[in-house]
């Protein structure tokens, strides 16, 4: 598995190829994944932004290969998932129509038993350039446990009578639905840098709190800038995060020192 490229109280991160790392991590050991697998979006287009027009090319990683390669390597990524998450595990996929059908598809080929699939409603979400086609507002998650007779952790109560001002959606007291509405992340969360695809705390805060309890180990395959990680932290769960970038690993390791002065000046 090789040294991980940081590690502190419970928070492990490795510099790699996430399949190469996977392989290497012992079987049935993982509580829950959170995966943001790359959308395949990259290209010569252009989207918009804070208002301004910019290219849609986020990196490398995010090329397509082709839909029939693509679909491979999502099926690859999510077997090599499966084997390390224990029976009663859980995965969460993030996607875009880009991506989102192939990993359902993936799962289901995997042998998962999908649960549910979230739309992450997006109340600020940047205007369609173009003007030919329906803004897109939403992302889809979907969220499915490993084994269909297992019995998965689901914080029912935490969900329906928890506190989430974030959501414009969420009537208190009635069971949490499967649109949840929060917007993209917020100035302070990219105040070291950001991740073209980074994802809110506050969502990724609700999940980990969802389907995991406090001490679960939670692992991000495509880790980024690790806002998974950052949910794990302030929630008391373990996490391993995977990616191939450098730049990012730091920005993770920038936010979790941040989070940790926060706090302790809290004590």
């Amino acid at each position: 598995m090789g040294a991980p490229y940081y590690k502190k109280s419970g928070f492990t991160l490795y510099k790699g190829n996430c399949l190469e790392v996977l392989s290497k991590m012992p079987e049935n050991s993982v509580d829950m994944i959170f995966a943001d697998p790359p959308y395949f979006l990259s290209s010569g287009t252009f989207t918009c932004q804070n208002g301004k027009m910019v290219s849609v090319k986020k990196g490398n990683w995010d090329l397509s290969n082709g839909h029939k390669k693509n679909f491979e390597f999502h099926l690859a990524w999510i077997e090599a998932c499966r084997r390390v998450l224990k029976p009663e595990g859980t995965i969460w996929i993030s996607g875009t129509y880009h991506s989102i059908y192939q990993c359902g598809f993936a799962l289901q080929i995997a042998g998962f038993h999908i649960l549910n699939d979230i739309s992450w409603f997006k109340p600020n979400a940047s205007p369609n350039l173009s003007c030919r086609f329906f803004t897109a507002s939403h992302e889809t998650l979907i969220w499915a446990r490993k084994e269909k007779k297992a019995k998965h952790t689901f914080n029912y109560d935490l969900m329906k009578n928890g506190d989430w001002p974030e959501d414009q959606l969420k009537k208190p007291g009635l069971q949490m639905r499967s649109v949840w509405a929060m917007g993209t992340p917020k100035k302070e969360e990219k105040k070291f840098g950001k991740h073209p695809t980074q994802k809110p705390l506050d969502l990724l805060k609700r999940i980990v709190l969802a389907s995991t309890n406090k001490g679960d180990l939670v692992l991000d395959p495509f880790a980024g800038s690790s806002t998974t990680g950052m949910a794990a932290f302030l929630t008391k769960r373990k996490f391993i995060g995977i990616d191939t970038e450098k730049e990012y690993l730091e920005l993770s390791i920038k936010r979790l020192r941040d989070l940790e002065r926060n706090q302790n000046k809290l004590i």
